[in-house]
């Protein structure tokens, strides 16, 4: 049987996953801590320590946009092995390739157009691509230290104070989508403040851990990428997301679903959430700073 190989197909299936997953340009915490306080004459201070995890910056974007080298591939009808290709099976495989370069050429250039468009100009498969998203948050404000760890991953320090007029999100990035917030602050009539930290939960923000048990054969296939498809030969190394977030404030807590509530401590009444892939409800809080 003149076919590409069970490795290869489940290559390109990882491939077409995970293109949908960079158009999304999807954010994780790995490990990090958190804390944000709402202080009296209605200001906060937000700071985040750790770990991010940028997929579309992993390996699996280099997987993607590589250039692919052509490698007939045979296997056997009844075992499924793979065995040595005859001649013609060589050749109608050459011609197939052959036939379909110019549209792969077309598609990888789509695509990387499309990746540097969500992510604030930065093409993820250019080699200088870590120093422009680096040079790009450090413009920001509040983005005290940014360094590569390599592979996507980025260890942060991250620091803000304001007054509570306005919503608050965290990471804002400027050109990105904001579809993978960590933290919300959602201003409320009569200075309420709603706390949602969608990122701190596997369901949500962890999206990667929750992503790769829900894909139906995603979890098995790490470590099958092929290289003569000009992929690597395994998955990106997603960080685990692991973590605390605490909230402090001198308001009164209304709602909150930590475990143990609110604890007294001489700067307030604190929350804390302790994260990890685990999480299943998202760090949520309801608190009147009218007081």
């Amino acid at each position: 049987m003149t076919a590409h190989s069970p490795i290869r197909l489940k290559a390109a299936a990882i491939l077409a996953s995970f293109s949908l997953l960079l158009s999304g340009c999807f954010i994780t915490p790995g490990k990090f801590t958190s804390e944000l306080q709402l202080t009296e004459g209605n200001q906060f201070t937000f700071t985040y320590e750790g770990e991010i995890f940028f997929l579309a910056m992993a390996d699996l974007a280099a997987m993607g946009a590589s250039s692919p080298t052509f490698e007939a591939n045979c296997w056997d009808d009844e075992t499924y092995e793979e065995r040595e290709c005859t001649a013609e099976e060589q050749a109608q495989q050459r011609a197939d390739w052959d036939a379909g370069e110019a549209a792969r050429a077309e598609k990888q250039k789509r695509e990387a157009e499309q990746m540097a468009a969500i992510m604030g100009g930065i093409n993820p498969t250019d080699p200088e691509a870590s120093a422009d998203l680096i040079e790009l948050l450090q413009r920001q404000k509040g983005w005290n230290r940014v360094e590569d760890k390599g592979d996507g991953v980025f260890d942060v320090s991250y620091s803000i104070t304001g007054n509570l007029t306005h919503d608050f999100m965290f990471p804002l990035i400027e050109g990105f989508p904001t579809t993978n917030p960590f933290v919300q602050m959602i201003m409320r009539d009569g200075d309420v403040v709603r706390v949602n930290a969608p990122g701190f939960a596997a369901q949500n923000g962890g999206p990667m851990g929750a992503m790769m048990g829900g894909m139906p054969g995603m979890a098995g296939l790490a470590g099958m990428g092929d290289p003569a498809a000009g992929g690597n030969d395994e998955m990106p190394n997603i960080p685990t997301i692991e973590g605390t977030f605490t909230i402090t404030t001198s308001g009164t807590i209304r709602a909150n679903n930590t475990d143990e509530g609110s604890q007294t401590t001489a700067s307030g009444e604190t929350l804390s959430w302790e994260i990890s892939p685990r999480t299943q409800a998202a760090p949520t809080a309801l608190i009147d700073m009218s007081r």
